[in-house]
């Protein structure tokens, strides 16, 4: 059976008109604001109105763009020299969409379509969006492949070996006891948590097995700690808040690691790696790192391309 492989993620502007095409699809998604239609509509474009310029600005301090979709291809092209299969990104709010490929494979006979979510954790937010909308390009095209989701990889140990190097390399040159390593998530509204998404349970499940991983590597950490990041809104999301965390610190040593992030976008180089960094350089940390993502590094492509194997055994 001929297959071919989809890397699923939210993407990211590919320019600077493109901004406000995000934003706007983010925010007409039901699964990211569930309610009806009507309040749906007038809610979005009220968060649009009130975020596009700031994100145009901070779009603009990263050269123009989001940095995911050219990383994204890159790792599609390694994971599909390794496995022999066709690979191809399929954004959830902005080009490259699904369809592009889902043709693809379709012409070319590809019966068993294998959805990789970019997204280490399970949320109706990320992985389920981005599944949906896959199944309802499939269906508008009348195309029927099989299809294979890869489950959630958070307490995988080979993954959580390649979140231990990110971290590894982040504090290379420094003593980590005496460092503060904050693992930052994406925030959720507790309104999604608490109709069942189960988001929080696994990203602490991760938490979790990454501290035995770092700890059989040897790797002492003043304290091991979990933040949330990228709240919107007056309404209660998951906490702490990574904000708050830096503005109360325990130590003026951290290091800082993107915990439900594969790919670098906004949210680890601009949030997390300028925004946090001002925070903590105007309370006067003595040092602020920030790891980076696994993005297209061999060790992730050969795990994606082990899972794509596994999913097909």
């Amino acid at each position: 059976m001929k297959q071919g492989v989809l890397l699923l993620n939210m993407g990211g502007p590919n320019n600077l008109d493109e901004v406000e095409f995000f934003l706007r699809n983010m925010f007409a998604d039901p699964r990211i604001l569930p309610m009806n239609p009507w309040l749906r509509k007038r809610i979005g474009s009220m968060i649009v109105r009130k975020r596009l310029e700031e994100a145009r600005q901070n779009y603009r301090e990263l050269g123009g763009k989001s940095p995911l979709t050219e990383i994204t291809w890159s790792l599609a092209a390694k994971v599909e020299e390794l496995s022999g299969v066709p690979v191809r990104p399929a954004m959830r709010y902005v080009p490259p969409f699904a369809d592009p490929a889902l043709r693809e494979f379709r012409e070319e006979g590809v019966e068993e379509l294998i959805l990789f979510p970019m997204y280490p954790q399970y949320s109706t937010t990320t992985t389920l969006s981005s599944l949906e909308d896959v199944e309802t390009r499939c269906k508008a095209m009348g195309y029927r492949p099989r299809i294979r989701v890869v489950e959630p990889y958070y307490d995988d140990y080979d993954y959580l070996t390649i979140q231990a190097d990110r971290i590894a390399e982040a504090a290379e040159g420094i003593e980590t006891e005496e460092y503060d390593l904050i693992l930052s998530a994406h925030g959720l509204p507790m309104s999604i948590i608490r109709a069942g998404d189960p988001y929080e349970k696994q990203v602490e499940a991760n938490v979790s097995a990454l501290k035995i991983v770092l700890r059989e590597r040897g790797m002492k950490f003043r304290q091991i700690r979990l933040a949330y990041q990228s709240k919107v809104g007056n309404a209660a999301w998951l906490e702490p808040n990574l904000s708050d965390v830096l503005r109360k610190p325990e130590n003026l040593k951290v290091l800082i690691f993107p915990l439900a992030f594969t790919i670098d976008n906004s949210e680890t180089l601009f949030e997390l790696d300028r925004e946090h960094r001002e925070i903590a350089e105007k309370i006067g940390y003595e040092d602020y790192r920030v790891a980076g993502c696994p993005n297209d590094r061999e060790d992730f492509a050969r795990f994606i391309g082990a899972k794509i194997a596994s999913a097909t055994a």
